[in-house]
């Protein structure tokens, strides 16, 4: 299989990798029948400019703020990968009236000493909330920049107590076809993914004070697109360990089995942490195109949060994707 690096490739070429979305049809062999279904940015269906929603106010914690220009809302809104949706970049913005974030309940529970199940308004009252500019990075080659509003995960995962015997954390996305369009069978159903759409951490990877549970952007409450109405944020992995609309938080011995490494474990490796040096199998990840600028950039180890090396002292992180 031919691999091409960072130099070899043209500034479009990965922005056309949007012809990959329908992942399961280039597992199967149905590469044109992905081309058919994807949309690269500029030939997306034309969308109304996003609502503005409920306010949310959050206090900046200029800690993280960044140099990098900050990804314009309209196209945060409406470029996304939220399978549950569809499998078109701009099928959750079309597609995500569907979903209803309030009642919303988040079940904490596996090894805790105190499983609870939250409603999700009182897991927002557990810790002052604060906004954080985060880069974000997609294993397909294209980043934003984006204000998220939340608190650290760590402080929900203390409430319900860990048991010396928790190792790793997992997280569940709402399976409903009715509020999820893409978890039917049919025109939008993406049928390589196992729904519940599941991810995990290491449980030292969800303490770290970077990992945000996130209820909120750009001073609003999350829009539906973008995981409402809570949902993880990791800014040192790639977008997809980013789980979405949590309904569950498991406290686990076991690595988790998480969606995407099941559906195509040569590609998904369970850390999937940014890593320039480490090629997906279809392309190179030596570079990444910002959403809204043109020339490429070189993509920064750990999406440059070097904070989070140390988790990985030791590892090879070649092998252990």
């Amino acid at each position: 299989m031919l691999i091409k690096r960072g130099g070899d490739i043209k500034s479009g070429e990965i922005t056309d990798q949007a012809l990959y979305l329908n992942r399961r049809a280039f597992m199967t062999g149905s590469v044109a029948g992905a081309a058919a279904l994807a949309l690269a940015p500029g030939a997306a269906r034309a969308a109304a400019p996003p609502a503005a929603g409920q306010p949310l106010m959050a206090a900046r914690n200029k800690a993280f703020d960044l140099p990098d220009a900050t990804t314009k809302f309209q196209e945060a809104t409406t470029y996304n990968n939220f399978y549950e949706f569809g499998v078109n970049k701009d099928d959750p913005a079309h597609l995500a009236g569907t979903l209803k974030p309030r009642p919303w309940k988040v079940t904490v529970d596996g090894l805790a000493h105190k499983p609870t199940t939250f409603d999700v308004d009182d897991i927002l009252k557990m810790a002052p909330l604060e906004e954080r500019v985060y880069r974000l990075r997609c294993v397909e080659g294209w980043s934003m920049v984006i204000p998220w509003i939340g608190f650290p995960l760590a402080a929900l995962l203390k409430r319900v107590e860990p048991t010396g015997a928790a190792k790793y954390v997992e997280f569940s996305t709402l399976v409903d076809p009715d509020q999820f369009p893409g978890q039917k069978r049919g025109l939008f159903n993406f049928g390589g993914l196992d729904w519940p759409y599941t991810e995990g951490l290491r449980l030292d990877e969800a303490l770290h004070p970077l990992t945000l549970l996130t209820a909120g952007m750009y001073g609003q409450v999350l829009p539906n697109q973008n995981g409402a109405p809570i949902r993880v944020v990791i800014p040192w992995k790639y977008g997809f360990k980013s789980a979405k609309s949590l309904v569950r938080i498991r406290l686990t011995a076991d690595e988790p089995k998480t969606a995407w490494n099941k559906a195509a474990p040569q590609e998904y490796g369970f850390y999937s942490n940014v890593n320039p040096k480490v090629d997906h199998p279809r392309w190179s990840q030596a570079t990444e195109r910002r959403i809204g600028e043109f020339r490429r950039r070189e993509t920064l180890m750990f999406n440059g949060y070097d904070q989070v090396a140390g988790l990985y002292s030791g590892m090879d992180l070649k092998k252990q994707y």
